[in-house]
């Protein structure tokens, strides 16, 4: 069985949307994010060096998201997982980009992504 680190319902105000309008105004995103990491040497160590830094993570994914404007929400989950592997050497995990405000008849809209990386 596997390990993993997880971040649960990460806010950040981003430029995103396809439209126009959508390029002017700042709108919520909610990350989830799901990390493989071997917890076994942390947790033996109590050493932060040794673990994988969630609040690292989430300062890196807060400013990869609002230093830039987005189209899509599966360009955010791409760039999410493709920096994480390869900034906090993870190997393995899913990344859940919502867009809560992209339907007004729903409460979310969401993307979700699981990355591997190939041996």
């Amino acid at each position: 069985m596997q390990d993993f680190v997880s971040i649960e319902g990460l806010e950040v105000l981003a430029v995103v949307g396809i439209f126009e309008w959508e390029q002017e105004i700042t709108q919520p995103l909610v990350i989830d994010l799901k990390m493989a990491w071997d917890n076994r040497k942390p947790a033996k160590t109590g050493a932060i060096e040794d673990a994988l830094d969630y609040d690292a993570v989430q300062k890196a994914v807060t400013s990869w998201i609002t230093a830039k404007t987005w189209g899509l929400i599966e360009d955010v989950a791409e760039i999410i997982a493709t920096r994480i592997m390869a900034e906090f050497n993870v190997s393995e995990l899913q990344v859940r980009v919502a867009k809560p405000t992209a339907v007004k008849a729903a409460r979310t809209v969401a993307v979700t992504i699981h990355r591997k990386r190939e041996a």
